[in-house]
């Protein structure tokens, strides 16, 4: 397996140019701008799911929902107005369990785009339960995190269809990389670009110089600094992609728009704050200026 060449970095000029999301019309109402549904959080990891929840809202969706496990609602809910949020049937620990399956598929056929796994834990029944909605929703899906790792449980991750219904976006840290496929980090990014071509999904395989590939394109990003290696931040991007796949942009472009205005949003926090200081919500914090700076002058 090789990569292919004709790997762009960002600002690079090329076939590989940076994305951009559509002009609002002047008479456009919210249903214009996306549904995104997260499905996020777990006891003790609730702020996985606020922060991705807040993070689409940043990134311009129209509508974002987060659903979680019933006992952490009234926490998630509490982290912000501007989303609304969905409780979901959970075990002892506070993990979403198989009954939660009904719910979310009715809330899935009312979005636009679907973000698994910031904050869920792993179990059994969310093994099963993740993988059931990565084989069936008809709507692209990120898939971070735990369920990523709740994937990785099957020994051939993901177990279930090998061409999913819709785009899959994979967004894994050389860690859970790892996980999913016992690939050490140092051959990670060549052997991505064949999972990414034999799996029909775009990787964005997270870290230094952070590489989106679809198979048969790769791309390198060059935005963001070693204050993003912070708890949450993860999760802020997923939220970015997730707004970013509902309003209209394929998995292969809203990964790379994400990955430069993640990473672009954590140099403006950097250069505010420092970046021995930079958290997670600083990264929210400064969506709007990264996307500011993408605008025409």
């Amino acid at each position: 397996m090789t990569q292919p060449n004709h790997l762009t970095r960002a600002g690079e000029s090329g076939h590989l140019a940076l994305p951009s999301l559509a002009p609002r019309p002047t008479d456009a109402h919210k249903g214009n701008f996306g549904r995104v549904l997260i499905v996020a959080g777990s006891r003790g990891m609730t702020g996985a799911a606020g922060l991705a929840g807040l993070a689409a809202l940043r990134a311009g969706a129209g509508l974002v929902r987060v659903a979680v496990p019933e006992m952490c609602l009234d926490i998630v809910a509490s982290y912000h107005p501007c989303y609304t949020t969905i409780p979901l049937p959970c075990d002892p620990q506070g993990r979403l369990t198989l009954a939660a399956a009904s719910r979310l598929a009715t809330e899935v056929a009312d979005a636009d785009a679907v973000a698994f796994g910031p904050g869920l834990g792993r179990s059994d029944d969310l093994a099963q339960l993740v993988e059931r909605f990565y084989d069936a929703a008809p709507i692209p899906m990120v898939v971070d995190a735990d369920a990523i790792n709740n994937l990785a449980r099957g020994s051939q991750p993901p177990r279930g269809t090998s061409q999913p219904p819709a785009e899959r976006l994979w967004t894994p840290h050389p860690g859970e990389y790892r996980r999913l496929t016992n690939v050490e980090p140092s051959a990670q990014r060549e052997h991505a670009v064949e999972f990414a071509r034999s799996r029909h999904v775009v990787m964005l395989l997270k870290g230094a110089g952070t590489l989106v590939t679809n198979g048969a394109q790769s791309w390198e990003n060059r935005t963001g600094n070693p204050g993003m290696a912070t708890g949450g931040s993860g999760d802020v991007l997923t939220g970015l992609l997730a707004a970013l796949l509902a309003q209209g942009l394929s998995a292969w472009d809203a990964a790379r728009l994400g990955a430069h205005v993640h990473g672009a949003a954590g140099d403006l926090a950097a250069a505010e704050r420092g970046q021995i200081s930079l958290i997670a919500s600083d990264i929210v914090d400064h969506l709007a200026g990264a996307f500011l700076q993408l605008a025409p002058a």
